[in-house]
């Protein structure tokens, strides 16, 4: 997403909890080591936006982790909520502190990520799919709150996403279903019309327009990257 926004001639502030991960990152682009799902870090870094930028004119909510893969009474607490503070209380942290900024500036662009397991659900997955269903009912919620101020909201659900955390989810949810990692990488592709996995180019792609004055009438969407999901639980 970065990249793509950089690409479109727009500058680019980044956050990561992963430290190493933004050293990597172009030396032109802005860079905070911040946990999303601490308040105080969260605030002072749209404290640091505001000194450096004054405004902020998009905001990608993006941060999240997969959560445990297991039956729902098997999931432990501390599991729980470190899957739905970080994927569901980040993109809260960021709208939050983004508002009182795109507010002053009359205009703004929230970009929440949600999944397309925050639009069907998803078994054995029980905090990820409920974090981000709660993504899509706080976007709604700022789409509404925000509206009147020139501020947008929306909401993207990709599909599943070429990469190493999907990586990590097809071992786990193999391990779990005893089947191979290549059967479950089928079966979620197959649940799709066009058979196929996304990538993370088609995600911020689709970041970028919502972002873009291309869109500037387009607020509370839930828009699907993915294919087109007919079926989020194959059984093959």
């Amino acid at each position: 997403m970065a990249a793509a926004f950089a690409a479109s001639g727009n500058e680019v502030w980044i956050t990561d909890i992963d430290q190493d991960a933004l050293q990597s990152c172009p030396a032109s682009w802005r860079k905070s080591c911040v946990d999303v799902a601490n308040d105080a870090q969260m605030s002072a870094l749209f404290d640091e936006i505001a000194a450096v930028w004054g405004t902020v004119d998009v905001v990608c909510a993006n941060a999240g982790v997969a959560g445990p893969t297991a039956k729902v009474e098997d999931v432990g607490w501390a599991d729980w909520n470190a899957c739905v503070s970080t994927t569901l209380g980040g993109a809260f942290l960021s709208a939050k502190y983004a508002a009182p900024l795109m507010k002053h500036a009359g205009k703004g662009a929230l970009i929440l990520v949600s999944s397309t397991a925050g639009q069907y659900g998803y078994p054995n997955r029980a905090p990820y799919a409920a974090a981000k269903w709660g993504v899509i009912g706080l976007m709604k919620t700022l789409a509404m709150e925000l509206g009147p101020h020139g501020i947008r909201a929306n909401a993207i659900c990709p599909g599943a996403v070429e990469g190493p955390r999907m990586e990590g989810v097809l071992t786990r949810e193999a391990a779990a279903k005893n089947m191979t990692r290549d059967e479950v990488y089928q079966g979620y592709a197959s649940g799709t019309s066009m058979g196929s996995f996304v990538t993370a180019q088609d995600i911020a792609n689709m970041a970028v327009f919502l972002g873009s004055d291309a869109a500037r009438l387009v607020s509370g969407q839930v828009i699907a990257v993915d294919g087109h999901t007919e079926n989020p639980d194959p059984k093959i």
